[in-house]
């Protein structure tokens, strides 16, 4: 099973629900597809079943971890929230293998799409909520719209950084990766905690 799993997960990432058949994934396993039509009655259970297989552990991972940061502090900040819900998922994609990276990389093809999204209201609705809960508590003053759009333009960018395109690569001329997590992991959330003081500057909350 973990190796069907596997395999679509590479096979979905690059390629997204419609562009992979379960005769592709049966394929790349070595099995007969009749294997996966017996444990999966379709293409979409099995695609339902990846998301979720890693979707749990970074859930529960990032829960902890904004919880913990909650419960340390009666002064949150916005950078020690987003470094919470932040820091303990890109250490999943810079320790876990390729097969996280895959995870994340299917994550950023299939949130813009219509069943990609449906699956992000179901799985991450709540640790999403519970980053909301802790920036509201380390900035008063800032209204609940603005909180979520910057939220919004927190996700386009994280999305954009598990995709891995190489794009970054090519433009710095190698100065950057786009597969340098550590790199990553040391900026993005400084970055982005500049952007949600920036929209809530002289914004009082309505």
């Amino acid at each position: 099973m973990e190796q069907i799993l596997d395999a679509a997960e590479l096979l979905f990432s690059k390629h997204g629900l419609y562009g992979v058949t379960l005769k592709d994934v049966a394929k790349a396993v070595g099995v007969h597809h009749t294997l996966l039509n017996y444990y999966f009655e379709d293409k979409k259970k099995l695609f339902d079943a990846v998301f979720a297989r890693r979707a749990g552990v970074t859930i529960d991972a990032r829960m902890k971890a904004l919880n913990d940061y909650d419960a340390s502090t009666d002064r949150p900040t916005v950078e020690g929230a987003l470094h919470a819900f932040l820091d303990t998922d890109l250490d999943l994609y810079i320790k876990g293998g390729e097969g996280w990276r895959n995870y994340g990389a299917l994550g950023a093809l299939v949130s813009n799409t219509p069943e990609g999204s449906m699956l992000m209201d179901e799985h991450f609705d709540r640790v999403v909520l519970r980053l909301v809960d802790i920036l509201e508590k380390a900035m008063p003053g800032c209204s609940r719209e603005d909180i979520f759009w910057g939220y919004h333009f927190v996700t386009g960018a994280l999305m954009l950084t598990l995709a891995r395109t190489g794009r970054i690569d090519r433009l710095s001329s190698g100065l950057c990766s786009s597969e340098d997590f550590e790199a990553i992991k040391l900026r993005i959330a400084t970055f982005m905690a500049a952007g949600f003081q920036a929209i809530c500057k002289d914004r009082p909350a309505v």
